[in-house]
């Protein structure tokens, strides 16, 4: 097994389904140590080869998971969808732990509030999330697109035809489409923070950030 950074304990991953396999692997590559928690051996075995420590264990035995050691974890993300049941005892027993920072996937608002209730320091709604990315991006030409609250995104965008060749000062993306670019990559290498004088080339991408309409509208220039 590759040394892993720990951060304090690591990360526990309770639940292997689609996005607790994935979150799980994504935290493996990024080079973190992670404890993945599934209850059906048919997961632990499908994943033991892709994540350095995989168990099977019943995630809502505040008992079975002590012997884990998740207590000594600084992390944990609750991933379980298929029972809310499951997954709010699986909180109270990482509660019960002390676990300092405990994350958990949501399936509905109600499921949301017993989560926040029962000690869930963060709720995340990934289906949701990933839906609202994904409806960006096919009404427009962004590129990517990751939105904070209700009227801000941070969004990547080709540089338009009508931009190429020309500077960032000249252009005056702030005053005249009420989006600030913050980075640029010329084809070929990598991005680079935008300043006044950045020139924008052919094929080139650009990193903008400002109101979502906003945003559409800039990534909509031709």
């Amino acid at each position: 097994m590759s040394a892993r950074r720990s951060d304090g304990g690591g990360i526990v991953v309770i639940g292997l389904g689609r996005f607790g396999c994935h979150l799980a692997a994504s935290l493996t590559r990024m080079d973190r140590e992670v404890l993945a928690v599934d209850r059906n051996p048919a997961q632990v075995q499908r994943f033991s080869d892709k994540i350095d420590r995989v168990v099977q264990a019943d995630s809502t035995e505040e008992g079975a998971l002590r012997q884990l050691g998740v207590a000594s974890f600084a992390r944990a993300v609750v991933a379980i969808g298929a029972s809310v049941e499951a997954s709010v005892l699986t909180v109270l027993a990482l509660v019960e732990l002390g676990v300092p920072q405990i994350w958990a996937r949501a399936t509905s608002q109600k499921h949301a509030k017993i989560l926040s209730s029962v000690g869930a320091h963060h709720v995340i709604f990934p289906e949701a999330e990933t839906g609202d990315r994904v409806a960006h991006l096919i009404v427009s030409r962004l590129l990517d697109f990751v939105e904070f609250d209700d009227d801000f995104a941070i969004a990547t965008v080709r540089v338009p035809e009508s931009f190429v060749g020309r500077t960032l000062l000249d252009l005056r993306p702030d005053e005249r489409s009420g989006v600030r670019v913050i980075g640029a990559k010329v084809p070929g290498e990598r991005f680079r923070y935008a300043s006044d004088d950045t020139t924008l080339t052919q094929g080139g991408v650009l990193i903008v950030e400002g109101g979502i309409d906003q945003v559409q509208r800039f990534a909509g220039r031709r």
